[in-house]
């Protein structure tokens, strides 16, 4: 048998023994963190609920939402850059403690436009409940157990219990006049864990127990049923589901989807794996490659044609089309020049950032605005064509005349 064909199987039957061995012993751990992740199918992710979505509200177009509320709706409004209007229903269940003031506002703007947002969660940032003029606190359960009520008799057939929860939060403060109580916890109807708030020319929706949202409840017993019924107050409407699989890019802040890659390294067994692989494989090649490498031959250093590069690489990108690698170029060099000119952190392209660049450049705040949004708008984009390419150019070269 051929020695390198030998070294080859080798490492293959170890990697799969390792990899064999890891996912036998991991393979009756259960994690419990509550992750409230719609591509989980761990106890405490909503893989379950986010497919299911679209049939609770008769088959309604279900739209994933990898960005912040900010840059989305904004993008998506008739003042934005968006290819639509977001209407209908925006729903948040855990993990809202990554929204910032300027998410807030565009959440309640949406609502106010005659929208519909529903958060779940067991408690809310602290700008949302001081403009709702609410306040939560904790109550502890019982064995451990939750009984989740509606206070419509229609639904009562739908009240529920849950297990595994130590606590419960409840609205400790509202304006009872004129919020809705929908629902309480623990049989008391003092202790109310789900709202109906008329915000503008729309409606709010807070609901405080996010875990019966999760695969470990809908799946047990009868729990589903309360799911039913706490979304049938939802009009049918185009659901904006806000998605906790999404991570901040430290340059821009915008908010893109994970790898699919990373499902797979949170495995262990396939996780060694990968790494074993990549370990082996690395020193298969060194070892190799001492044995059988031939002369390096002296090769002439190429002259310094800087200019020349740079006009061939802009002219292949243009020539095959690779619009988004020129816009994300053009996008790049243009922050940078702000970062050395003006000594502004280009982080967060908000309000308060084109004030203070049209100060400083002696721009008209009009000009500034509209390149910025622009900027804006196009990381909300996945594909591009020429005509974003020509109209990023005409933004920035009007910035600089």
């Amino acid at each position: 048998m051929n020695k390198t064909l030998a070294i080859i199987l080798v490492i293959a039957a170890t990697i799969v023994t390792i990899a064999m061995t890891l996912d036998y012993s991991n393979r009756r751990t259960i994690d419990w963190e509550e992750s409230f992740n719609e591509k989980s199918n761990k106890p405490y992710g909503v893989s379950i609920f986010y497919k299911e979505l679209p049939k609770l509200l008769e088959g309604q177009k279900l739209k994933t939402i990898y960005y912040t509320p900010y840059n989305y709706f904004y993008a998506n409004s008739e003042d934005g850059y968006g290819d639509h209007v977001a209407e209908g229903n925006y729903v948040l269940v855990g993990n809202s403690d990554y929204l910032e003031l300027g998410d807030i506002e565009e959440l309640l703007l949406f609502a106010g436009r005659g929208n519909t947002l529903f958060m779940s969660d067991y408690t809310f940032p602290q700008t949302l409940l001081d403009t709702l003029d609410i306040a939560i606190d904790v109550v502890q359960n019982k064995d451990s157990i939750s009984q989740l009520s509606f206070t419509n008799p229609n639904l009562k057939s739908k009240n529920s219990t849950i297990d595994k929860n130590e606590s419960s939060s409840y609205f400790s403060e509202f304006e009872p006049e004129n919020y809705t109580v929908l629902g309480y916890v623990n049989g008391n109807p003092k202790l109310t864990n789900f709202l109906e708030i008329p915000f503008g020319e729309g409606t709010i929706y807070l609901h405080l127990e996010p875990k019966v949202f999760t695969n470990y409840n809908i799946l047990k017993e009868q729990r589903y049923r309360y799911t039913e019924g706490a979304l049938s107050y939802l009009p049918n409407a185009t659901i904006y589901f806000d998605s906790y699989t999404k991570y901040f890019n430290s340059q821009y802040g915008d908010a893109e989807e994970k790898s699919d890659l990373s499902w797979f390294l949170q495995q262990p067994a396939f996780k060694w794996a990968w790494y074993l692989t990549l370990i082996l494989t690395l020193l298969f090649m060194v070892f190799n490659a001492k044995r059988r490498q031939r002369i390096i031959p002296i090769v002439k250093p190429l002259e310094n044609t800087t200019v020349g590069f740079v006009k061939t690489i802009s002219n292949l990108y243009y020539e095959t089309q690779d619009h988004k690698n020129l816009i994300d170029k053009k996008i790049t060099y243009f922050l940078e020049k702000i970062r050395s000119d003006y000594n502004l952190d280009t982080t967060t392209l908000n309000e308060e950032f084109i004030t203070k660049l049209a100060q400083k450049s002696g721009k008209r705040k009009e000009t500034v605005k509209k390149t910025i949004n622009f900027i804006n708008w196009l990381r909300t984009k996945n594909e591009f064509f020429e005509e974003n390419l020509l109209k990023l150019n005409k933004h920035i070269e009007e910035f600089y005349s």
